[in-house]
Formats: structure tokens, C-alpha cells, sequence
């Protein structure tokens, strides 16, 4: 049976620790599907530093944008996070909103279509106030928009706010 679960939030409001509690929870050995784009080698110590954290219970698979290419049926799914799946997208139409959004919206819908559970993290960028920077405010737009794309498919959504899990839907 397919199961959607959608947690938001802010930066460091707890969005992935309890997103892999409830993988845990559901599954002995779930899937930890990270979409980042190793800018950095400061980040690419933060990945690092994070696989190193989970056990060996989790199956980890780096992708950044082709989710659907992963048959995973049956099993429960932590992508982490829509943000920075978004942001590949977005990078890769070169700011262009609605290409961005529409092919996203795709890769999502095609992603879903098998029977397993989704645990989608994503951030709550727009809670920040405005930026006075367009590219900042048109991916703002179009990562907002994502947002209520999944909340309107999901079973579940949860807002994390100072560590507590908020139940939305």
C-alpha cells in the first residue's frame, strides 16, 4: 500500500532526525534517499559526516534528480530533501520557475508510482521573510509551490517546530 508522509520545517527544526526515527519505526531496514548536490567540500564532509551517523540498517543511495529511476517497491523511502531536490532542477533550467516546477512535479508523480512509504523532508523556506534577491525569491516561489504539490498528494504532513513535531494533515 502506498503511504505519502510529508515533514516541513525550518533549518535545524529537527525535520531529518525525526524523519529517520519514523523510517525506523516503520521499516528494519529503510531506504535513505539523499538528493544533494556536493557544491563544496565543506558539504561533501557534511554528507559524510551524516552516512556515517546512520547504521548499516540503511540502504543509502545518492540521487539527484532521477528518483523514479530507483524501483523501490515495498519498501520506506526517506528522501532528504525536496529543497535540494528542487534546487537541481531549478539550477538546471537556469532559474526558469515553471520548466523547473513542471519537471519536478513529473520526476515526483513518476516516483510515486509504486507501492512503498514516502517520507519527503523539505523546508519551509518561505517562512523567512522576502529576500531582495529575485533568483532567491523566484525559487522561493517555485520550492513553495512543490511544497503544497506533495502536501495535496500526501497522507500525512508534519510541521517541526524547536524539535516537536506538529501534526498539519
Amino acid at each position: 500500500m502506498k503511504r505519502i508522509i510529508l515533514i516541513t520545517g525550518g533549518a535545524r527544526s529537527g525535520k531529518s532526525a525525526y524523519a529517520e526515527r519514523l523510517a525506523l519505526s516503520l521499516s528494519p531496514n529503510p531506504v535513505y534517499l539523499a538528493t544533494a548536490h556536493v557544491w563544496d567540500e565543506e558539504f561533501r564532509q557534511r554528507v559524510v559526516r551524516h552516512q556515517q551517523a546512520r547504521g548499516p540498517e540503511w540502504t543509502n543511495i545518492e540521487e539527484e534528480k532521477a528518483l523514479s529511476k530507483h524501483h523501490l517497491s515495498g519498501r520506506v523511502i526517506l528522501i532528504d530533501c525536496v529543497t535540494l531536490w528542487c534546487t537541481n532542477f531549478f539550477y538546471e533550467s537556469q532559474g526558469h520557475v515553471s520548466q523547473a516546477l513542471e519537471a519536478v512535479k513529473q520526476e515526483f508523480d513518476r516516483f510515486i508510482n509504486q507501492e512503498a512509504t514516502f517520507i519527503f523532508v523539505t523546508n519551509e523556506i518561505g517562512m523567512g521573510g522576502t529576500s531582495e534577491n529575485e533568483l532567491q525569491r523566484k525559487f522561493t516561489d517555485m520550492q513553495g509551490w512543490m511544497n503544497q504539490y506533495i502536501a495535496s498528494c500526501a497522507d500525512e504532513v508534519t510541521l517541526m517546530v524547536c524539535g516537536i513535531p506538529m501534526k498539519i494533515k
